[in-house]
């Protein structure tokens, strides 16, 4: 499939443009160690990103991916302002760019697109990082999961891009690893690129139906093409 016609691109960011996995595994961790509660594997830490900062800490207060059963409110509150506090001060010790990411965004931004990120993550985190890892430049703005009154897979956020770009949803790419991503897009009646190796809770992200999928987010270029 070829993408033609797009004005906007609009991408997600954990799982899709950075891996930071490591440092909000390390974050739980402290947080659950301060409450004096065992902790997990950055591996089973890894299969909860993907949702926010509160999804992640209330799974890591039940140890499962399942957010259903109810959590201690006073618990929850007290875990997630440890979370946050540590987090904010760790976040891009270990995180990274997926492999190509940097050069890939170089080049659309280069050919005239513009980009936009709409993040679960919390708003006050995303700029840090971004300057952190060097592509803060690349991008005309960025949603945070508390942005809006809905985040994703809502449709809101990608409907606020389009309209603050003045663009319809056909002249933008939602560009995601989750299914939270792809079910935004699909909402929006936007088309969308589901990215193979991010987080979607050991779900195959073709479950959810993107326009089309790549393995490396290289790739993208073959798809996108240059922009007339």
């Amino acid at each position: 499939m070829q993408f033609n016609n797009k004005k906007v691109i609009i991408f997600d960011l954990d799982g899709t443009l950075i891996d930071s996995a490591p440092d909000l595994a390390v974050s739980v961790n402290y947080t659950l160690e301060k409450l004096g509660m065992g902790q997990y594997s950055h591996d089973t830490i890894r299969y909860w990103v993907g949702n926010g900062a509160k999804v992640l800490v209330k799974r890591a207060l039940l140890g499962s991916v399942d957010t259903t059963p109810d959590v201690d409110e006073a618990l929850f509150n007290k875990a997630l302002n440890i979370f946050l506090e540590h987090y904010a001060s760790h976040l891009a010790i270990s995180t990274t760019l997926y492999p190509n990411v940097e050069p890939i965004l170089q080049t659309l931004k280069t050919q005239g697109y513009r980009l936009v990120i709409v993040t679960n993550k919390p708003f006050d985190f995303v700029e840090p990082i971004l300057k952190g890892l060097g592509i803060s430049d690349l991008f005309e703005f960025y949603l945070g999961g508390d942005s809006l009154e809905e985040k994703k897979p809502s449709p809101l956020p990608l409907f606020y891009v389009c309209k603050k770009c003045g663009v319809l949803p056909n002249q933008a790419l939602m560009v995601g690893d989750s299914k939270n991503d792809i079910l935004s897009a699909n909402s929006a009646n936007m088309q969308s690129i589901g990215v193979s190796y991010g987080y979607n809770y050991g779900e195959p992200i073709e479950s959810y139906n993107p326009s089309a999928i790549v393995d490396d987010f290289g790739e993208i270029m073959t798809l996108i093409g240059e922009r007339r």
